[in-house]
């Protein structure tokens, strides 16, 4: 339990709701100290869906929140960091009106398909900076308004998962524009919703919350809500964006994180504007841009194949002519929303940690061959080290891959729980007046071990690249 310490000064909360749990960091505003931590686990449905009932993230904040104890009574500040893209539609008293459509469910790929031969990769990426894929909320809408008509014409409200929360905590209607930008029905080049794209797909505008500007309040907590009555509350942001300001990023330095799903991204100056849909156009939480590229199949596709292997995640063996897919989910970088994973060049001498490594490599190629696209966004050097994060980042196998495949130095915070730490320096930043990154780079969010580079695996990335393109006809 989060029992107070004597001497702490003002108290912060930030809260991480991803796809399979919620966790809460009480963080000292000054210091930048851990004080105390939550986490409860969420349900995901099973199946061709990927959906959870929003009241799961409800009941597992207060979980949490319980978790820390006497923190949550005296935070002076909250914010939310929550998984983006999410469609939640709710009843004119806030109660979902079904499960949530999560990020990861690729049912609404037809429907993305369809808009973009509608209007045109190229006008996608300049009006809304990206070329939406099954993940965007649009194409979510989209399915929803196709195969639940009845739930569409409901809707009293429509929210992102971070979003969700925040007005639970409030009682505001509220969203940023970091995690707007994730849903496709907000243009980037306009900084405003789209209501000629909205009314094409049917969606009032009515029933979209009011983008706050960067470091602007949603309000205080209200009564009841498992943190002390009048607390201010951030705007909160999507999941990315939070990470980008937990390690207090600058133009120039990339993350990659390894989670549920795989992602890259850098701050930039410039709006980007990708038609190939490879780099997102994403705003940043303070005020600039986010471009990003995301895998749908990271870590958890790795542990798969080594559960199928009986071996330990560690288990690889260097060597051997493998390659290996893994797309067990269907894939949106590239964006291969039917696929599925592919093994070739086995032979009577491939081990099974060979084939392990394999996936490791699968699982981190099309991040890396994205990296170069990110950081041009804004023509940034590409020799600063990476910045590892995410559960993999703590494994050895998966740091040893990225080393090898990417020839660029690594570095691997000390830090964990970047959401949630870029979370509470946004709810700081409410207390302080400074940029939250500044506060990050002041609590040294982005220190920990670095490793030098090593020399790139040309041939695993040319057998990788040529698998690729035999077996879906793309590199």
């Amino acid at each position: 339990m989060g029992r107070v310490v004597e001497g702490v000064g003002r108290v912060v909360l930030g809260v991480d709701s991803s796809t399979q749990s919620t966790k809460v960091l009480a963080v000292d505003a000054d210091s930048g100290e851990v004080l105390a931590r939550g986490q409860a686990r969420h349900v995901v449905s099973e199946g061709a869906a990927r959906e959870t009932d929003p009241e799961v993230w409800w009941r597992a904040l207060q979980d949490a929140l319980a978790q820390v104890g006497d923190y949550a009574a005296r935070a002076e500040a909250v914010s939310v960091g929550g998984q983006q893209h999410g469609l939640v539609v709710v009843d004119g008293d806030g109660l979902p009106l079904r499960p949530a459509l999560l990020w990861n469910d690729v049912q609404s790929a037809p429907q993305a398909a369809a808009l973009v031969e509608r209007y045109g990769a190229a006008w996608w990426a300049e009006r809304f900076g990206s070329v939406p894929g099954a993940s965007f909320t649009v194409t979510k809408w989209a399915w929803l308004a196709q195969h639940e008509p009845e739930a569409a014409k409901a809707a009293a409200g429509v929210r992102l998962p971070h979003d969700f929360l925040t007005e639970r905590l409030t009682g505001a209607a509220v969203t940023d524009r970091g995690d707007v930008s994730g849903t496709g029905w907000w243009s980037t080049a306009a900084e405003a919703y789209d209501e000629a794209l909205l009314a094409e797909i049917g969606l009032d505008p009515a029933l979209l919350p009011h983008v706050l500007g960067p470091r602007e309040a949603a309000g205080i907590t209200l009564p009841g809500v498992g943190v002390r009555e009048g607390a201010l509350v951030a705007a909160g942001t999507g999941d990315n964006a939070a990470a980008a300001l937990g390690l207090g990023l600058a133009p120039g330095q990339a993350a990659l994180s390894l989670g549920t799903s795989g992602t890259v991204y850098t701050p930039s100056t410039a709006r980007p504007a990708d038609p190939s849909g490879t780099v997102a156009g994403f705003a940043g939480a303070d005020g600039g841009w986010l471009p990003l590229a995301c895998t749908l199949n990271c870590t958890l596709a790795v542990d798969k194949v080594a559960s199928l292997l009986s071996l330990d995640r560690e288990a690889v063996e260097s060597g051997g002519s493998v390659a290996l897919l893994p797309f067990l989910d269907g894939e949106r970088t590239p964006n291969l929303p039917y696929a599925s994973g592919v093994l070739s060049g086995l032979r009577h001498d491939t081990t099974p940690g060979q084939v392990l490594q394999a996936a490791y490599d699968g699982a981190a190629y099309a991040l890396l061959a994205a990296l170069d696209q990110v950081l041009a966004v804004d023509g940034s050097p590409a020799d600063a080290p990476l910045l590892l994060i995410g559960g993999g980042a703590r494994g050895t196998a998966w740091r040893e891959t990225v080393r090898r495949l990417s020839g660029r130095a690594v570095q691997v915070p000390a830090a964990d729980e970047l959401v949630a730490l870029g979370a509470a320096a946004q709810a700081a930043s409410l207390l302080t007046g400074e940029a939250p990154a500044a506060i990050a780079r002041r609590w040294g969010t982005a220190q920990g071990v670095s490793y030098e580079p090593v020399t790139r695996d040309e041939a695993a990335l040319e057998r990788l690249g040529g698998e690729l393109t035999r077996a879906f006809g793309t590199a």
